[in-house]
């Protein structure tokens, strides 16, 4: 397992490595009756790593391997879990087909790269188990032709802790990842969450969505809007992510809607709004207070305060809109980096309790 040089985390492996070794120990039994343990693949960037075997099962015509997914130091749902492989031989000239076990999803909604009905085994997983079928095919004298079964241990329970629902994958997890690794906290598994829900709610025709911080955010939305389940996007802190997929595939109207800290680092230009990778600018917000006619101790007061939530209170008391003014500033960073896409753009931003305090 490597490490990230800068943070010192280990990296981990995607579900659909795991699966990809398990695809291949498991096909090795079959045609051989000896399962090779460890088992070592080949991913993208001359990476091979070798993965332990958890469970295996031999019988006549199927071969069975579990491999526990480690993530490294990333905080992955999926951390832990087993993804077992169940390889059975195909008919002649089928190639390798595949199929959802327990805890793997099943596609329910047109938009993602899947056709409805598939197995919620993404594109990039599947390439990476067909080459290493063919591979112990040639080794070995196979066919190539197999029904490669992928299940996920607790996978549906673990599903409701995913966007995968709200995507219309149902019955359980996706298998993911286009390297193979999974690098800690680059949250990517979220940033392709958004660009799939983007993709679901074009898909359904629908012309307003709400890139929203969190849950009370979103319900706020939904209480303004009235907008279904697939046009809400769980943004997270991952503002520039929805902003960048919306300007290669615009929707006509977004609404982005969060807490006033979140927003106005938005405001100030910050797309990753993580309190780790930003942090609110009082002497910004001060600006902004003076800009619009705030006396100056109320400028001082906004300098000095401990949140942003301090500076929208002292700034309620003295009747000076400071949400509106985090609103604006967060709504055009939004069309910047939309750049012209056809996308109207309002934001709305709420306190802790969801109360609207700013609009634009």
């Amino acid at each position: 397992m490597s490490r990230d040089g800068a943070a010192g985390l280990r990296h981990g492996w995607t579900t659909g490595a795991c699966a990809t070794a398990a695809t291949t120990a498991a096909y090795t039994a079959l045609l051989t009756g000896e399962f090779p343990d460890p088992v070592t693949i080949d991913l993208p960037g001359g990476r091979h790593p070798s993965f332990a075997l958890a469970t295996e099962t031999l019988e006549p015509d199927a071969a069975t391997v579990g491999v526990v997914k480690d993530a490294g130091d990333d905080p992955d749902v999926t951390h832990g879990a087993l993804v077992s492989v169940r390889v059975t031989h195909g008919q002649p000239g089928s190639g390798v087909g595949f199929r959802a076990g327990e805890g793997v999803g099943t596609v329910t909604r047109p938009g993602l790269p899947l056709a409805v009905g598939e197995p919620a085994i993404n594109p990039m997983p599947r390439q990476f188990m067909r080459e290493h079928v063919a591979a112990v095919a040639a080794r070995h004298g196979g066919s190539g032709d197999v029904v490669v079964e992928v299940s996920i241990e607790h996978g549906a329970e673990l599903a409701r802790r995913t966007w995968n629902p709200r995507l219309g994958i149902l019955g359980g997890l996706s298998v993911l990842g286009t390297t193979g690794v999974v690098v800690p906290y680059s949250c990517s598994s979220w940033i392709d969450s958004i660009r799939r829900g983007i993709d679901v709610a074009r898909a359904a025709g629908r012309e307003h969505v709400a890139g929203c911080t969190g849950s009370t955010s979103e319900r706020t939305v939904q209480e303004l809007h009235g907008l279904p389940e697939d046009a809400l996007l769980d943004m997270g802190d991952f503002a520039g992510a929805v902003l960048k997929y919306l300007r290669r595939h615009p929707v006509p109207r977004l609404t982005v809607a969060g807490g006033i800290g979140k927003l106005a680092k938005l405001a100030d230009g910050h797309l990753d709004l993580h309190s780790g990778r930003s942090q609110v600018s009082f002497g910004s917000l001060a600006d902004r207070v003076a800009a619009a006619g705030g006396a100056p101790d109320l400028v001082e007061g906004v300098r000095g305060a401990n949140t942003a939530l301090d500076a929208l209170r002292q700034c309620q008391a003295a009747g000076l809109p400071l949400g509106d003014l985090v609103a604006a500033g967060a709504r055009e960073t939004a069309l910047g980096v939309l750049r012209g896409a056809p996308v109207a753009v309002d934001v709305v931003v709420i306190d802790r309790a969801g109360t609207v305090v700013g609009r634009a």
